[in-house]
């Protein structure tokens, strides 16, 4: 501020009140700092001063801006703001647009609150935001409707993993999924598979985990293909869908096993539907999607899978279950096979799957697998316009030989060293060769735990990614 002339000027308008409060209140500009003072006599009744931070060019950084923005309007009731940087001068055209999207999609999520299950629920008054000095016409309209559709879409997400398991059940799930496919059935079409169904198709490792629940197993499809123009690139988005994970009889215990938490283990489905929601509305051409959710509940009853059995995916492959917590890579065994036969080119399946990948890398950033470098290229980029965080892991072959059973192909955990690495080389088992594959493990991203709300992490990257391989 103290460097550019329109912030000068500002200051000078408002009789030096920036540059006093900034000194004065201790305002350094650090990201999410926030300040808001009265005008008297002025046309605005307020004016506040929010912090970009030293890395103010990153996606990341301007939806925390907008995030930030959105609680100082709503702490101060506001029904209509507007929003400016302190120095546009500096930004090229197409920055000031992804930076416009970046802020309208932290102002969107950050103003949004989940009060379903609450008696009483404040509804925020901000009506509208006018975007000042970040361009304007027809370019920043579809930014804007881009940034709103792909934001509304994660709302969606977050409302998936918030609801109970008392609540969303993985018929409700299937459900969910079903409405995309009527909401925009221009695009879409939807298969949603019963266990006799899957039976047929010989998904026992999947219907190993979903046999102890009274809430009965729903395999969800939908796929998304363009209204017209040809399809050049096929993909696959595969979820976790565990609505909910009592453990089964490795029941989890104790301090830190977050079982009040389980509802989040379809954390993974939400992100596939969510992106299958904002695809709906972006319609990119030139690319066929498929979006896969075997959906089921790990319970412990008398016909619930034990500690030992031997189940056998439908790629013929057996698996003896050393852990029957370590299940959601079961029910993404059958999933993933199910997406290569659609001929598919790339796979990319999203999981709340280990432990272990919070322990390495923390609350916010999802670790990548993958043995492909285009592919995790492709993600990067995607992940850099959306503005999540992403971490590439080995996939070191040699861990595999902790996964070996003396009864059957495999076992399906190999211990706590390296448990998101073992996992990830047990779910390579499943994908055909000549597919293109990515694991991305965001048990760590999926939750905020400040908040005690998901977060919707996911959703955006993805379409990111399907718009890379569009046409568009």
């Amino acid at each position: 501020m103290a460097k550019d002339e329109s912030s000068k000027k500002l200051d000078s308008q408002l009789g030096g009140l920036l540059s006093e409060a900034s000194s004065e209140e201790d305002f350094t500009g650090k990201a999410g700092q926030s300040m808001v003072l009265r005008l008297p006599g002025m046309s605005s009744k307020r004016i506040g001063l929010i912090g970009l931070g030293q890395s103010s060019s990153t996606t990341f950084a301007f939806r925390g801006f907008g995030e930030a923005f959105a609680a100082a309007a709503k702490s101060t009731q506001a029904n209509s703001a507007a929003v400016t940087l302190a120095t546009t001068s500096s930004i090229s055209n197409d920055s000031k647009l992804s930076t416009a999207s970046a802020i309208a999609s932290g102002t969107l999520l950050g103003l949004y609150e989940d009060t379903r299950y609450k008696s009483e629920g404040k509804k925020p008054v901000l009506k509208s935001v006018d975007f000042v000095g970040l361009g304007s016409g027809a370019e920043i309209e579809k930014k804007l409707k881009y940034a709103e559709d792909v934001s509304t879409a994660v709302i969606f997400g977050k409302e998936l993993v918030n609801s109970p398991a008392n609540v969303l059940t993985p018929v409700v799930l299937a459900e969910e999924a079903s409405k995309i496919a009527s909401t925009y059935s221009d695009v879409f079409t939807a298969t949603i598979l019963d266990a006799e169904k899957c039976e047929e198709l010989k998904m026992g490792s999947y219907l190993g985990v979903a046999a102890a629940s009274a809430n009965p197993p729903r395999f969800i499809h939908l796929c998304y293909k363009p209204s017209s123009g040809p399809v050049k690139t096929k993909l696959a988005l595969v979820g976790k869908g565990l609505t909910f994970d009592s453990g089964g009889y490795n029941i989890k215990t104790g301090a830190g096993c977050s079982i009040e938490l389980m509802k989040f283990d379809m954390g993974g489905s939400a992100a596939v539907l969510g992106a299958a929601k904002a695809i709906g509305q972006v319609k990119p051409p030139g690319v066929e999607v498929h979006f896969i959710v075997a959906a089921c509940e790990n319970m412990i009853s008398g016909t619930g899978m034990r500690p030992g059995d031997v189940v056998t995916a439908s790629n013929g492959k057996t698996i003896e279950v050393n852990n029957t917590d370590a299940e959601g890579r079961l029910t993404l065994a059958d999933a993933l096979v199910y997406a290569c036969n659609q001929g598919v080119d790339k796979i990319i399946d999203l999981a709340t799957l280990t432990g272990a990948c919070v322990v390495a890398l923390g609350p916010s950033i999802a670790g990548v697998f993958t043995p492909s470098d285009d592919l995790a290229k492709e993600v990067s980029t995607a992940a850099e316009a959306s503005g999540e965080k992403f971490w590439r892991m080995p996939l070191e072959e040699s861990y595999w030989e902790s996964m070996k059973s003396g009864v059957a192909d495999m076992v399906n955990t190999g211990g706590r060293q390296g448990g998101s690495i073992t996992a990830a080389l047990f779910l390579k088992q499943f994908v055909d060769e000549k597919v293109q594959w990515m694991h991305i493990d965001m048990a760590g991203p999926v939750w905020n735990d400040k908040k005690r709300a998901a977060t919707g992490f996911g959703i955006g990257t993805l379409v990111e990614w399907v718009l890379l391989n569009s046409s568009s």
